[in-house]
């Protein structure tokens, strides 16, 4: 669907200490905003996704369906640096008059967060009924709920984490080496990306050859087919800056320790991990229900990885009913 777009036209101080003159967010919504304007489920994507969720999440949003459009007020915000119509690498730099490209700033976590806060009241939303997110969507959502503790009455997260990793920012730097080698960055970069978000188990059934050869292997063929497919979608400074931004996750930043920036918390949590995530492993939810009061865990047992959290929708849907009355 067409994405509106939220502008603010004020300097937008960065947490890095730069500056940008303004930004532009692209959102979807889907659904009816109540007389209260407390009816609202915010969904916050992870890396290359985008605003429009009922696309990239259809079995869960929708008439009937987890985040129910009849019910409830759905809105996901593109994030800041993506290329989706929000402003970031790929935008016109008013400076210059050509995209930022390389030159856009550092941005983190918060910075993201901060910007769809002033969505929100900008659309007048007195609550959120429930903030939800996966992988770095997930990320953007425990920042915001620390935020703003009494602005979220129930929380969802799934295959994330209190603090970006060693494990993940090595997996992000090893994308950006790939971004910097130059023609074929971007393709390369997916493709290293594809081996954290599925595991062994799924390529080795998923991909193994059947007839004897020598050369042009399915798994080749696989990773080769996913690079191009985020290549003609995804802009690579936008993926460069993102995938940054990630590495920034860390609750506990200038708050004293991550234990007690997530004991800020007060909605009520759902936390799902996903058994075979070796992105994200199930250590780390445990650790964010351990420390959010409120909070509840569940792993759901699949063979996607990573991307479980993208297709284990049944699953999801029953929890969501089971812990949260979603």
């Amino acid at each position: 669907m067409p994405a509106s777009i939220f502008t603010y036209n004020k300097d937008f101080h960065l947490e890095s200490g730069k500056t940008l003159p303004g930004f532009s967010i692209a959102y979807s919504h889907y659904g009816r905003l109540n007389e209260a304007r407390d009816n609202v489920i915010f969904v916050c994507h992870a890396l290359t996704a985008n605003s429009d969720v009922a696309d990239w999440w259809p079995d869960m949003v929708g008439s009937g369906l987890a985040f129910d459009t009849d019910r409830y007020f759905v809105i996901c915000a593109n994030m800041l640096g993506s290329c989706y119509g929000s402003t970031g690498p790929a935008s016109i730099n008013p400076e210059t008059a050509f995209p930022y490209g390389k030159d856009f700033p550092l941005i983190t976590i918060r910075d993201i967060v901060r910007t769809q806060q002033l969505l929100a009241a900008d659309l007048g939303i007195r609550s959120i009924h429930l903030l939800a997110g996966g992988s770095m969507g997930g990320q953007q959502a425990m920042e915001w709920a620390i935020m703003e503790p009494q602005f979220i009455k129930n929380l969802f997260l799934i295959a994330t984490n209190p603090r970006h990793s060693a494990w993940g920012i090595a997996f992000n730097e090893a994308q950006r080496m790939a971004l910097e080698a130059g023609n074929g960055g971007l393709e390369a970069a997916r493709a290293i990306a594809m081996l954290s978000y599925r595991n062994y188990d799924m390529f080795d059934k998923a991909q193994t050859d059947e007839e004897e050869k020598i050369d042009n292997f399915r798994a080749s063929s696989y990773q080769r087919y996913q690079g191009s497919k985020l290549k003609n979608r995804f802009d690579r400074h936008s993926y460069y800056t993102l995938s940054k931004a990630m590495d920034t996750h860390h609750t506990g930043r200038s708050r004293g320790s991550m234990q007690a920036a997530l004991s800020a918390i007060r909605a009520h949590t759902l936390v799902i991990g996903i058994s075979s995530d070796i992105l994200f492993p199930n250590q780390e939810q445990r650790f964010l229900a351990d420390n959010i009061k409120n909070a509840v865990f569940h792993a759901i047992d699949s063979p996607y990885g990573h991307d479980g959290f993208l297709i284990e929708t049944k699953q999801i849907t029953y929890l969501l009913s089971k812990e949260l009355s979603i």
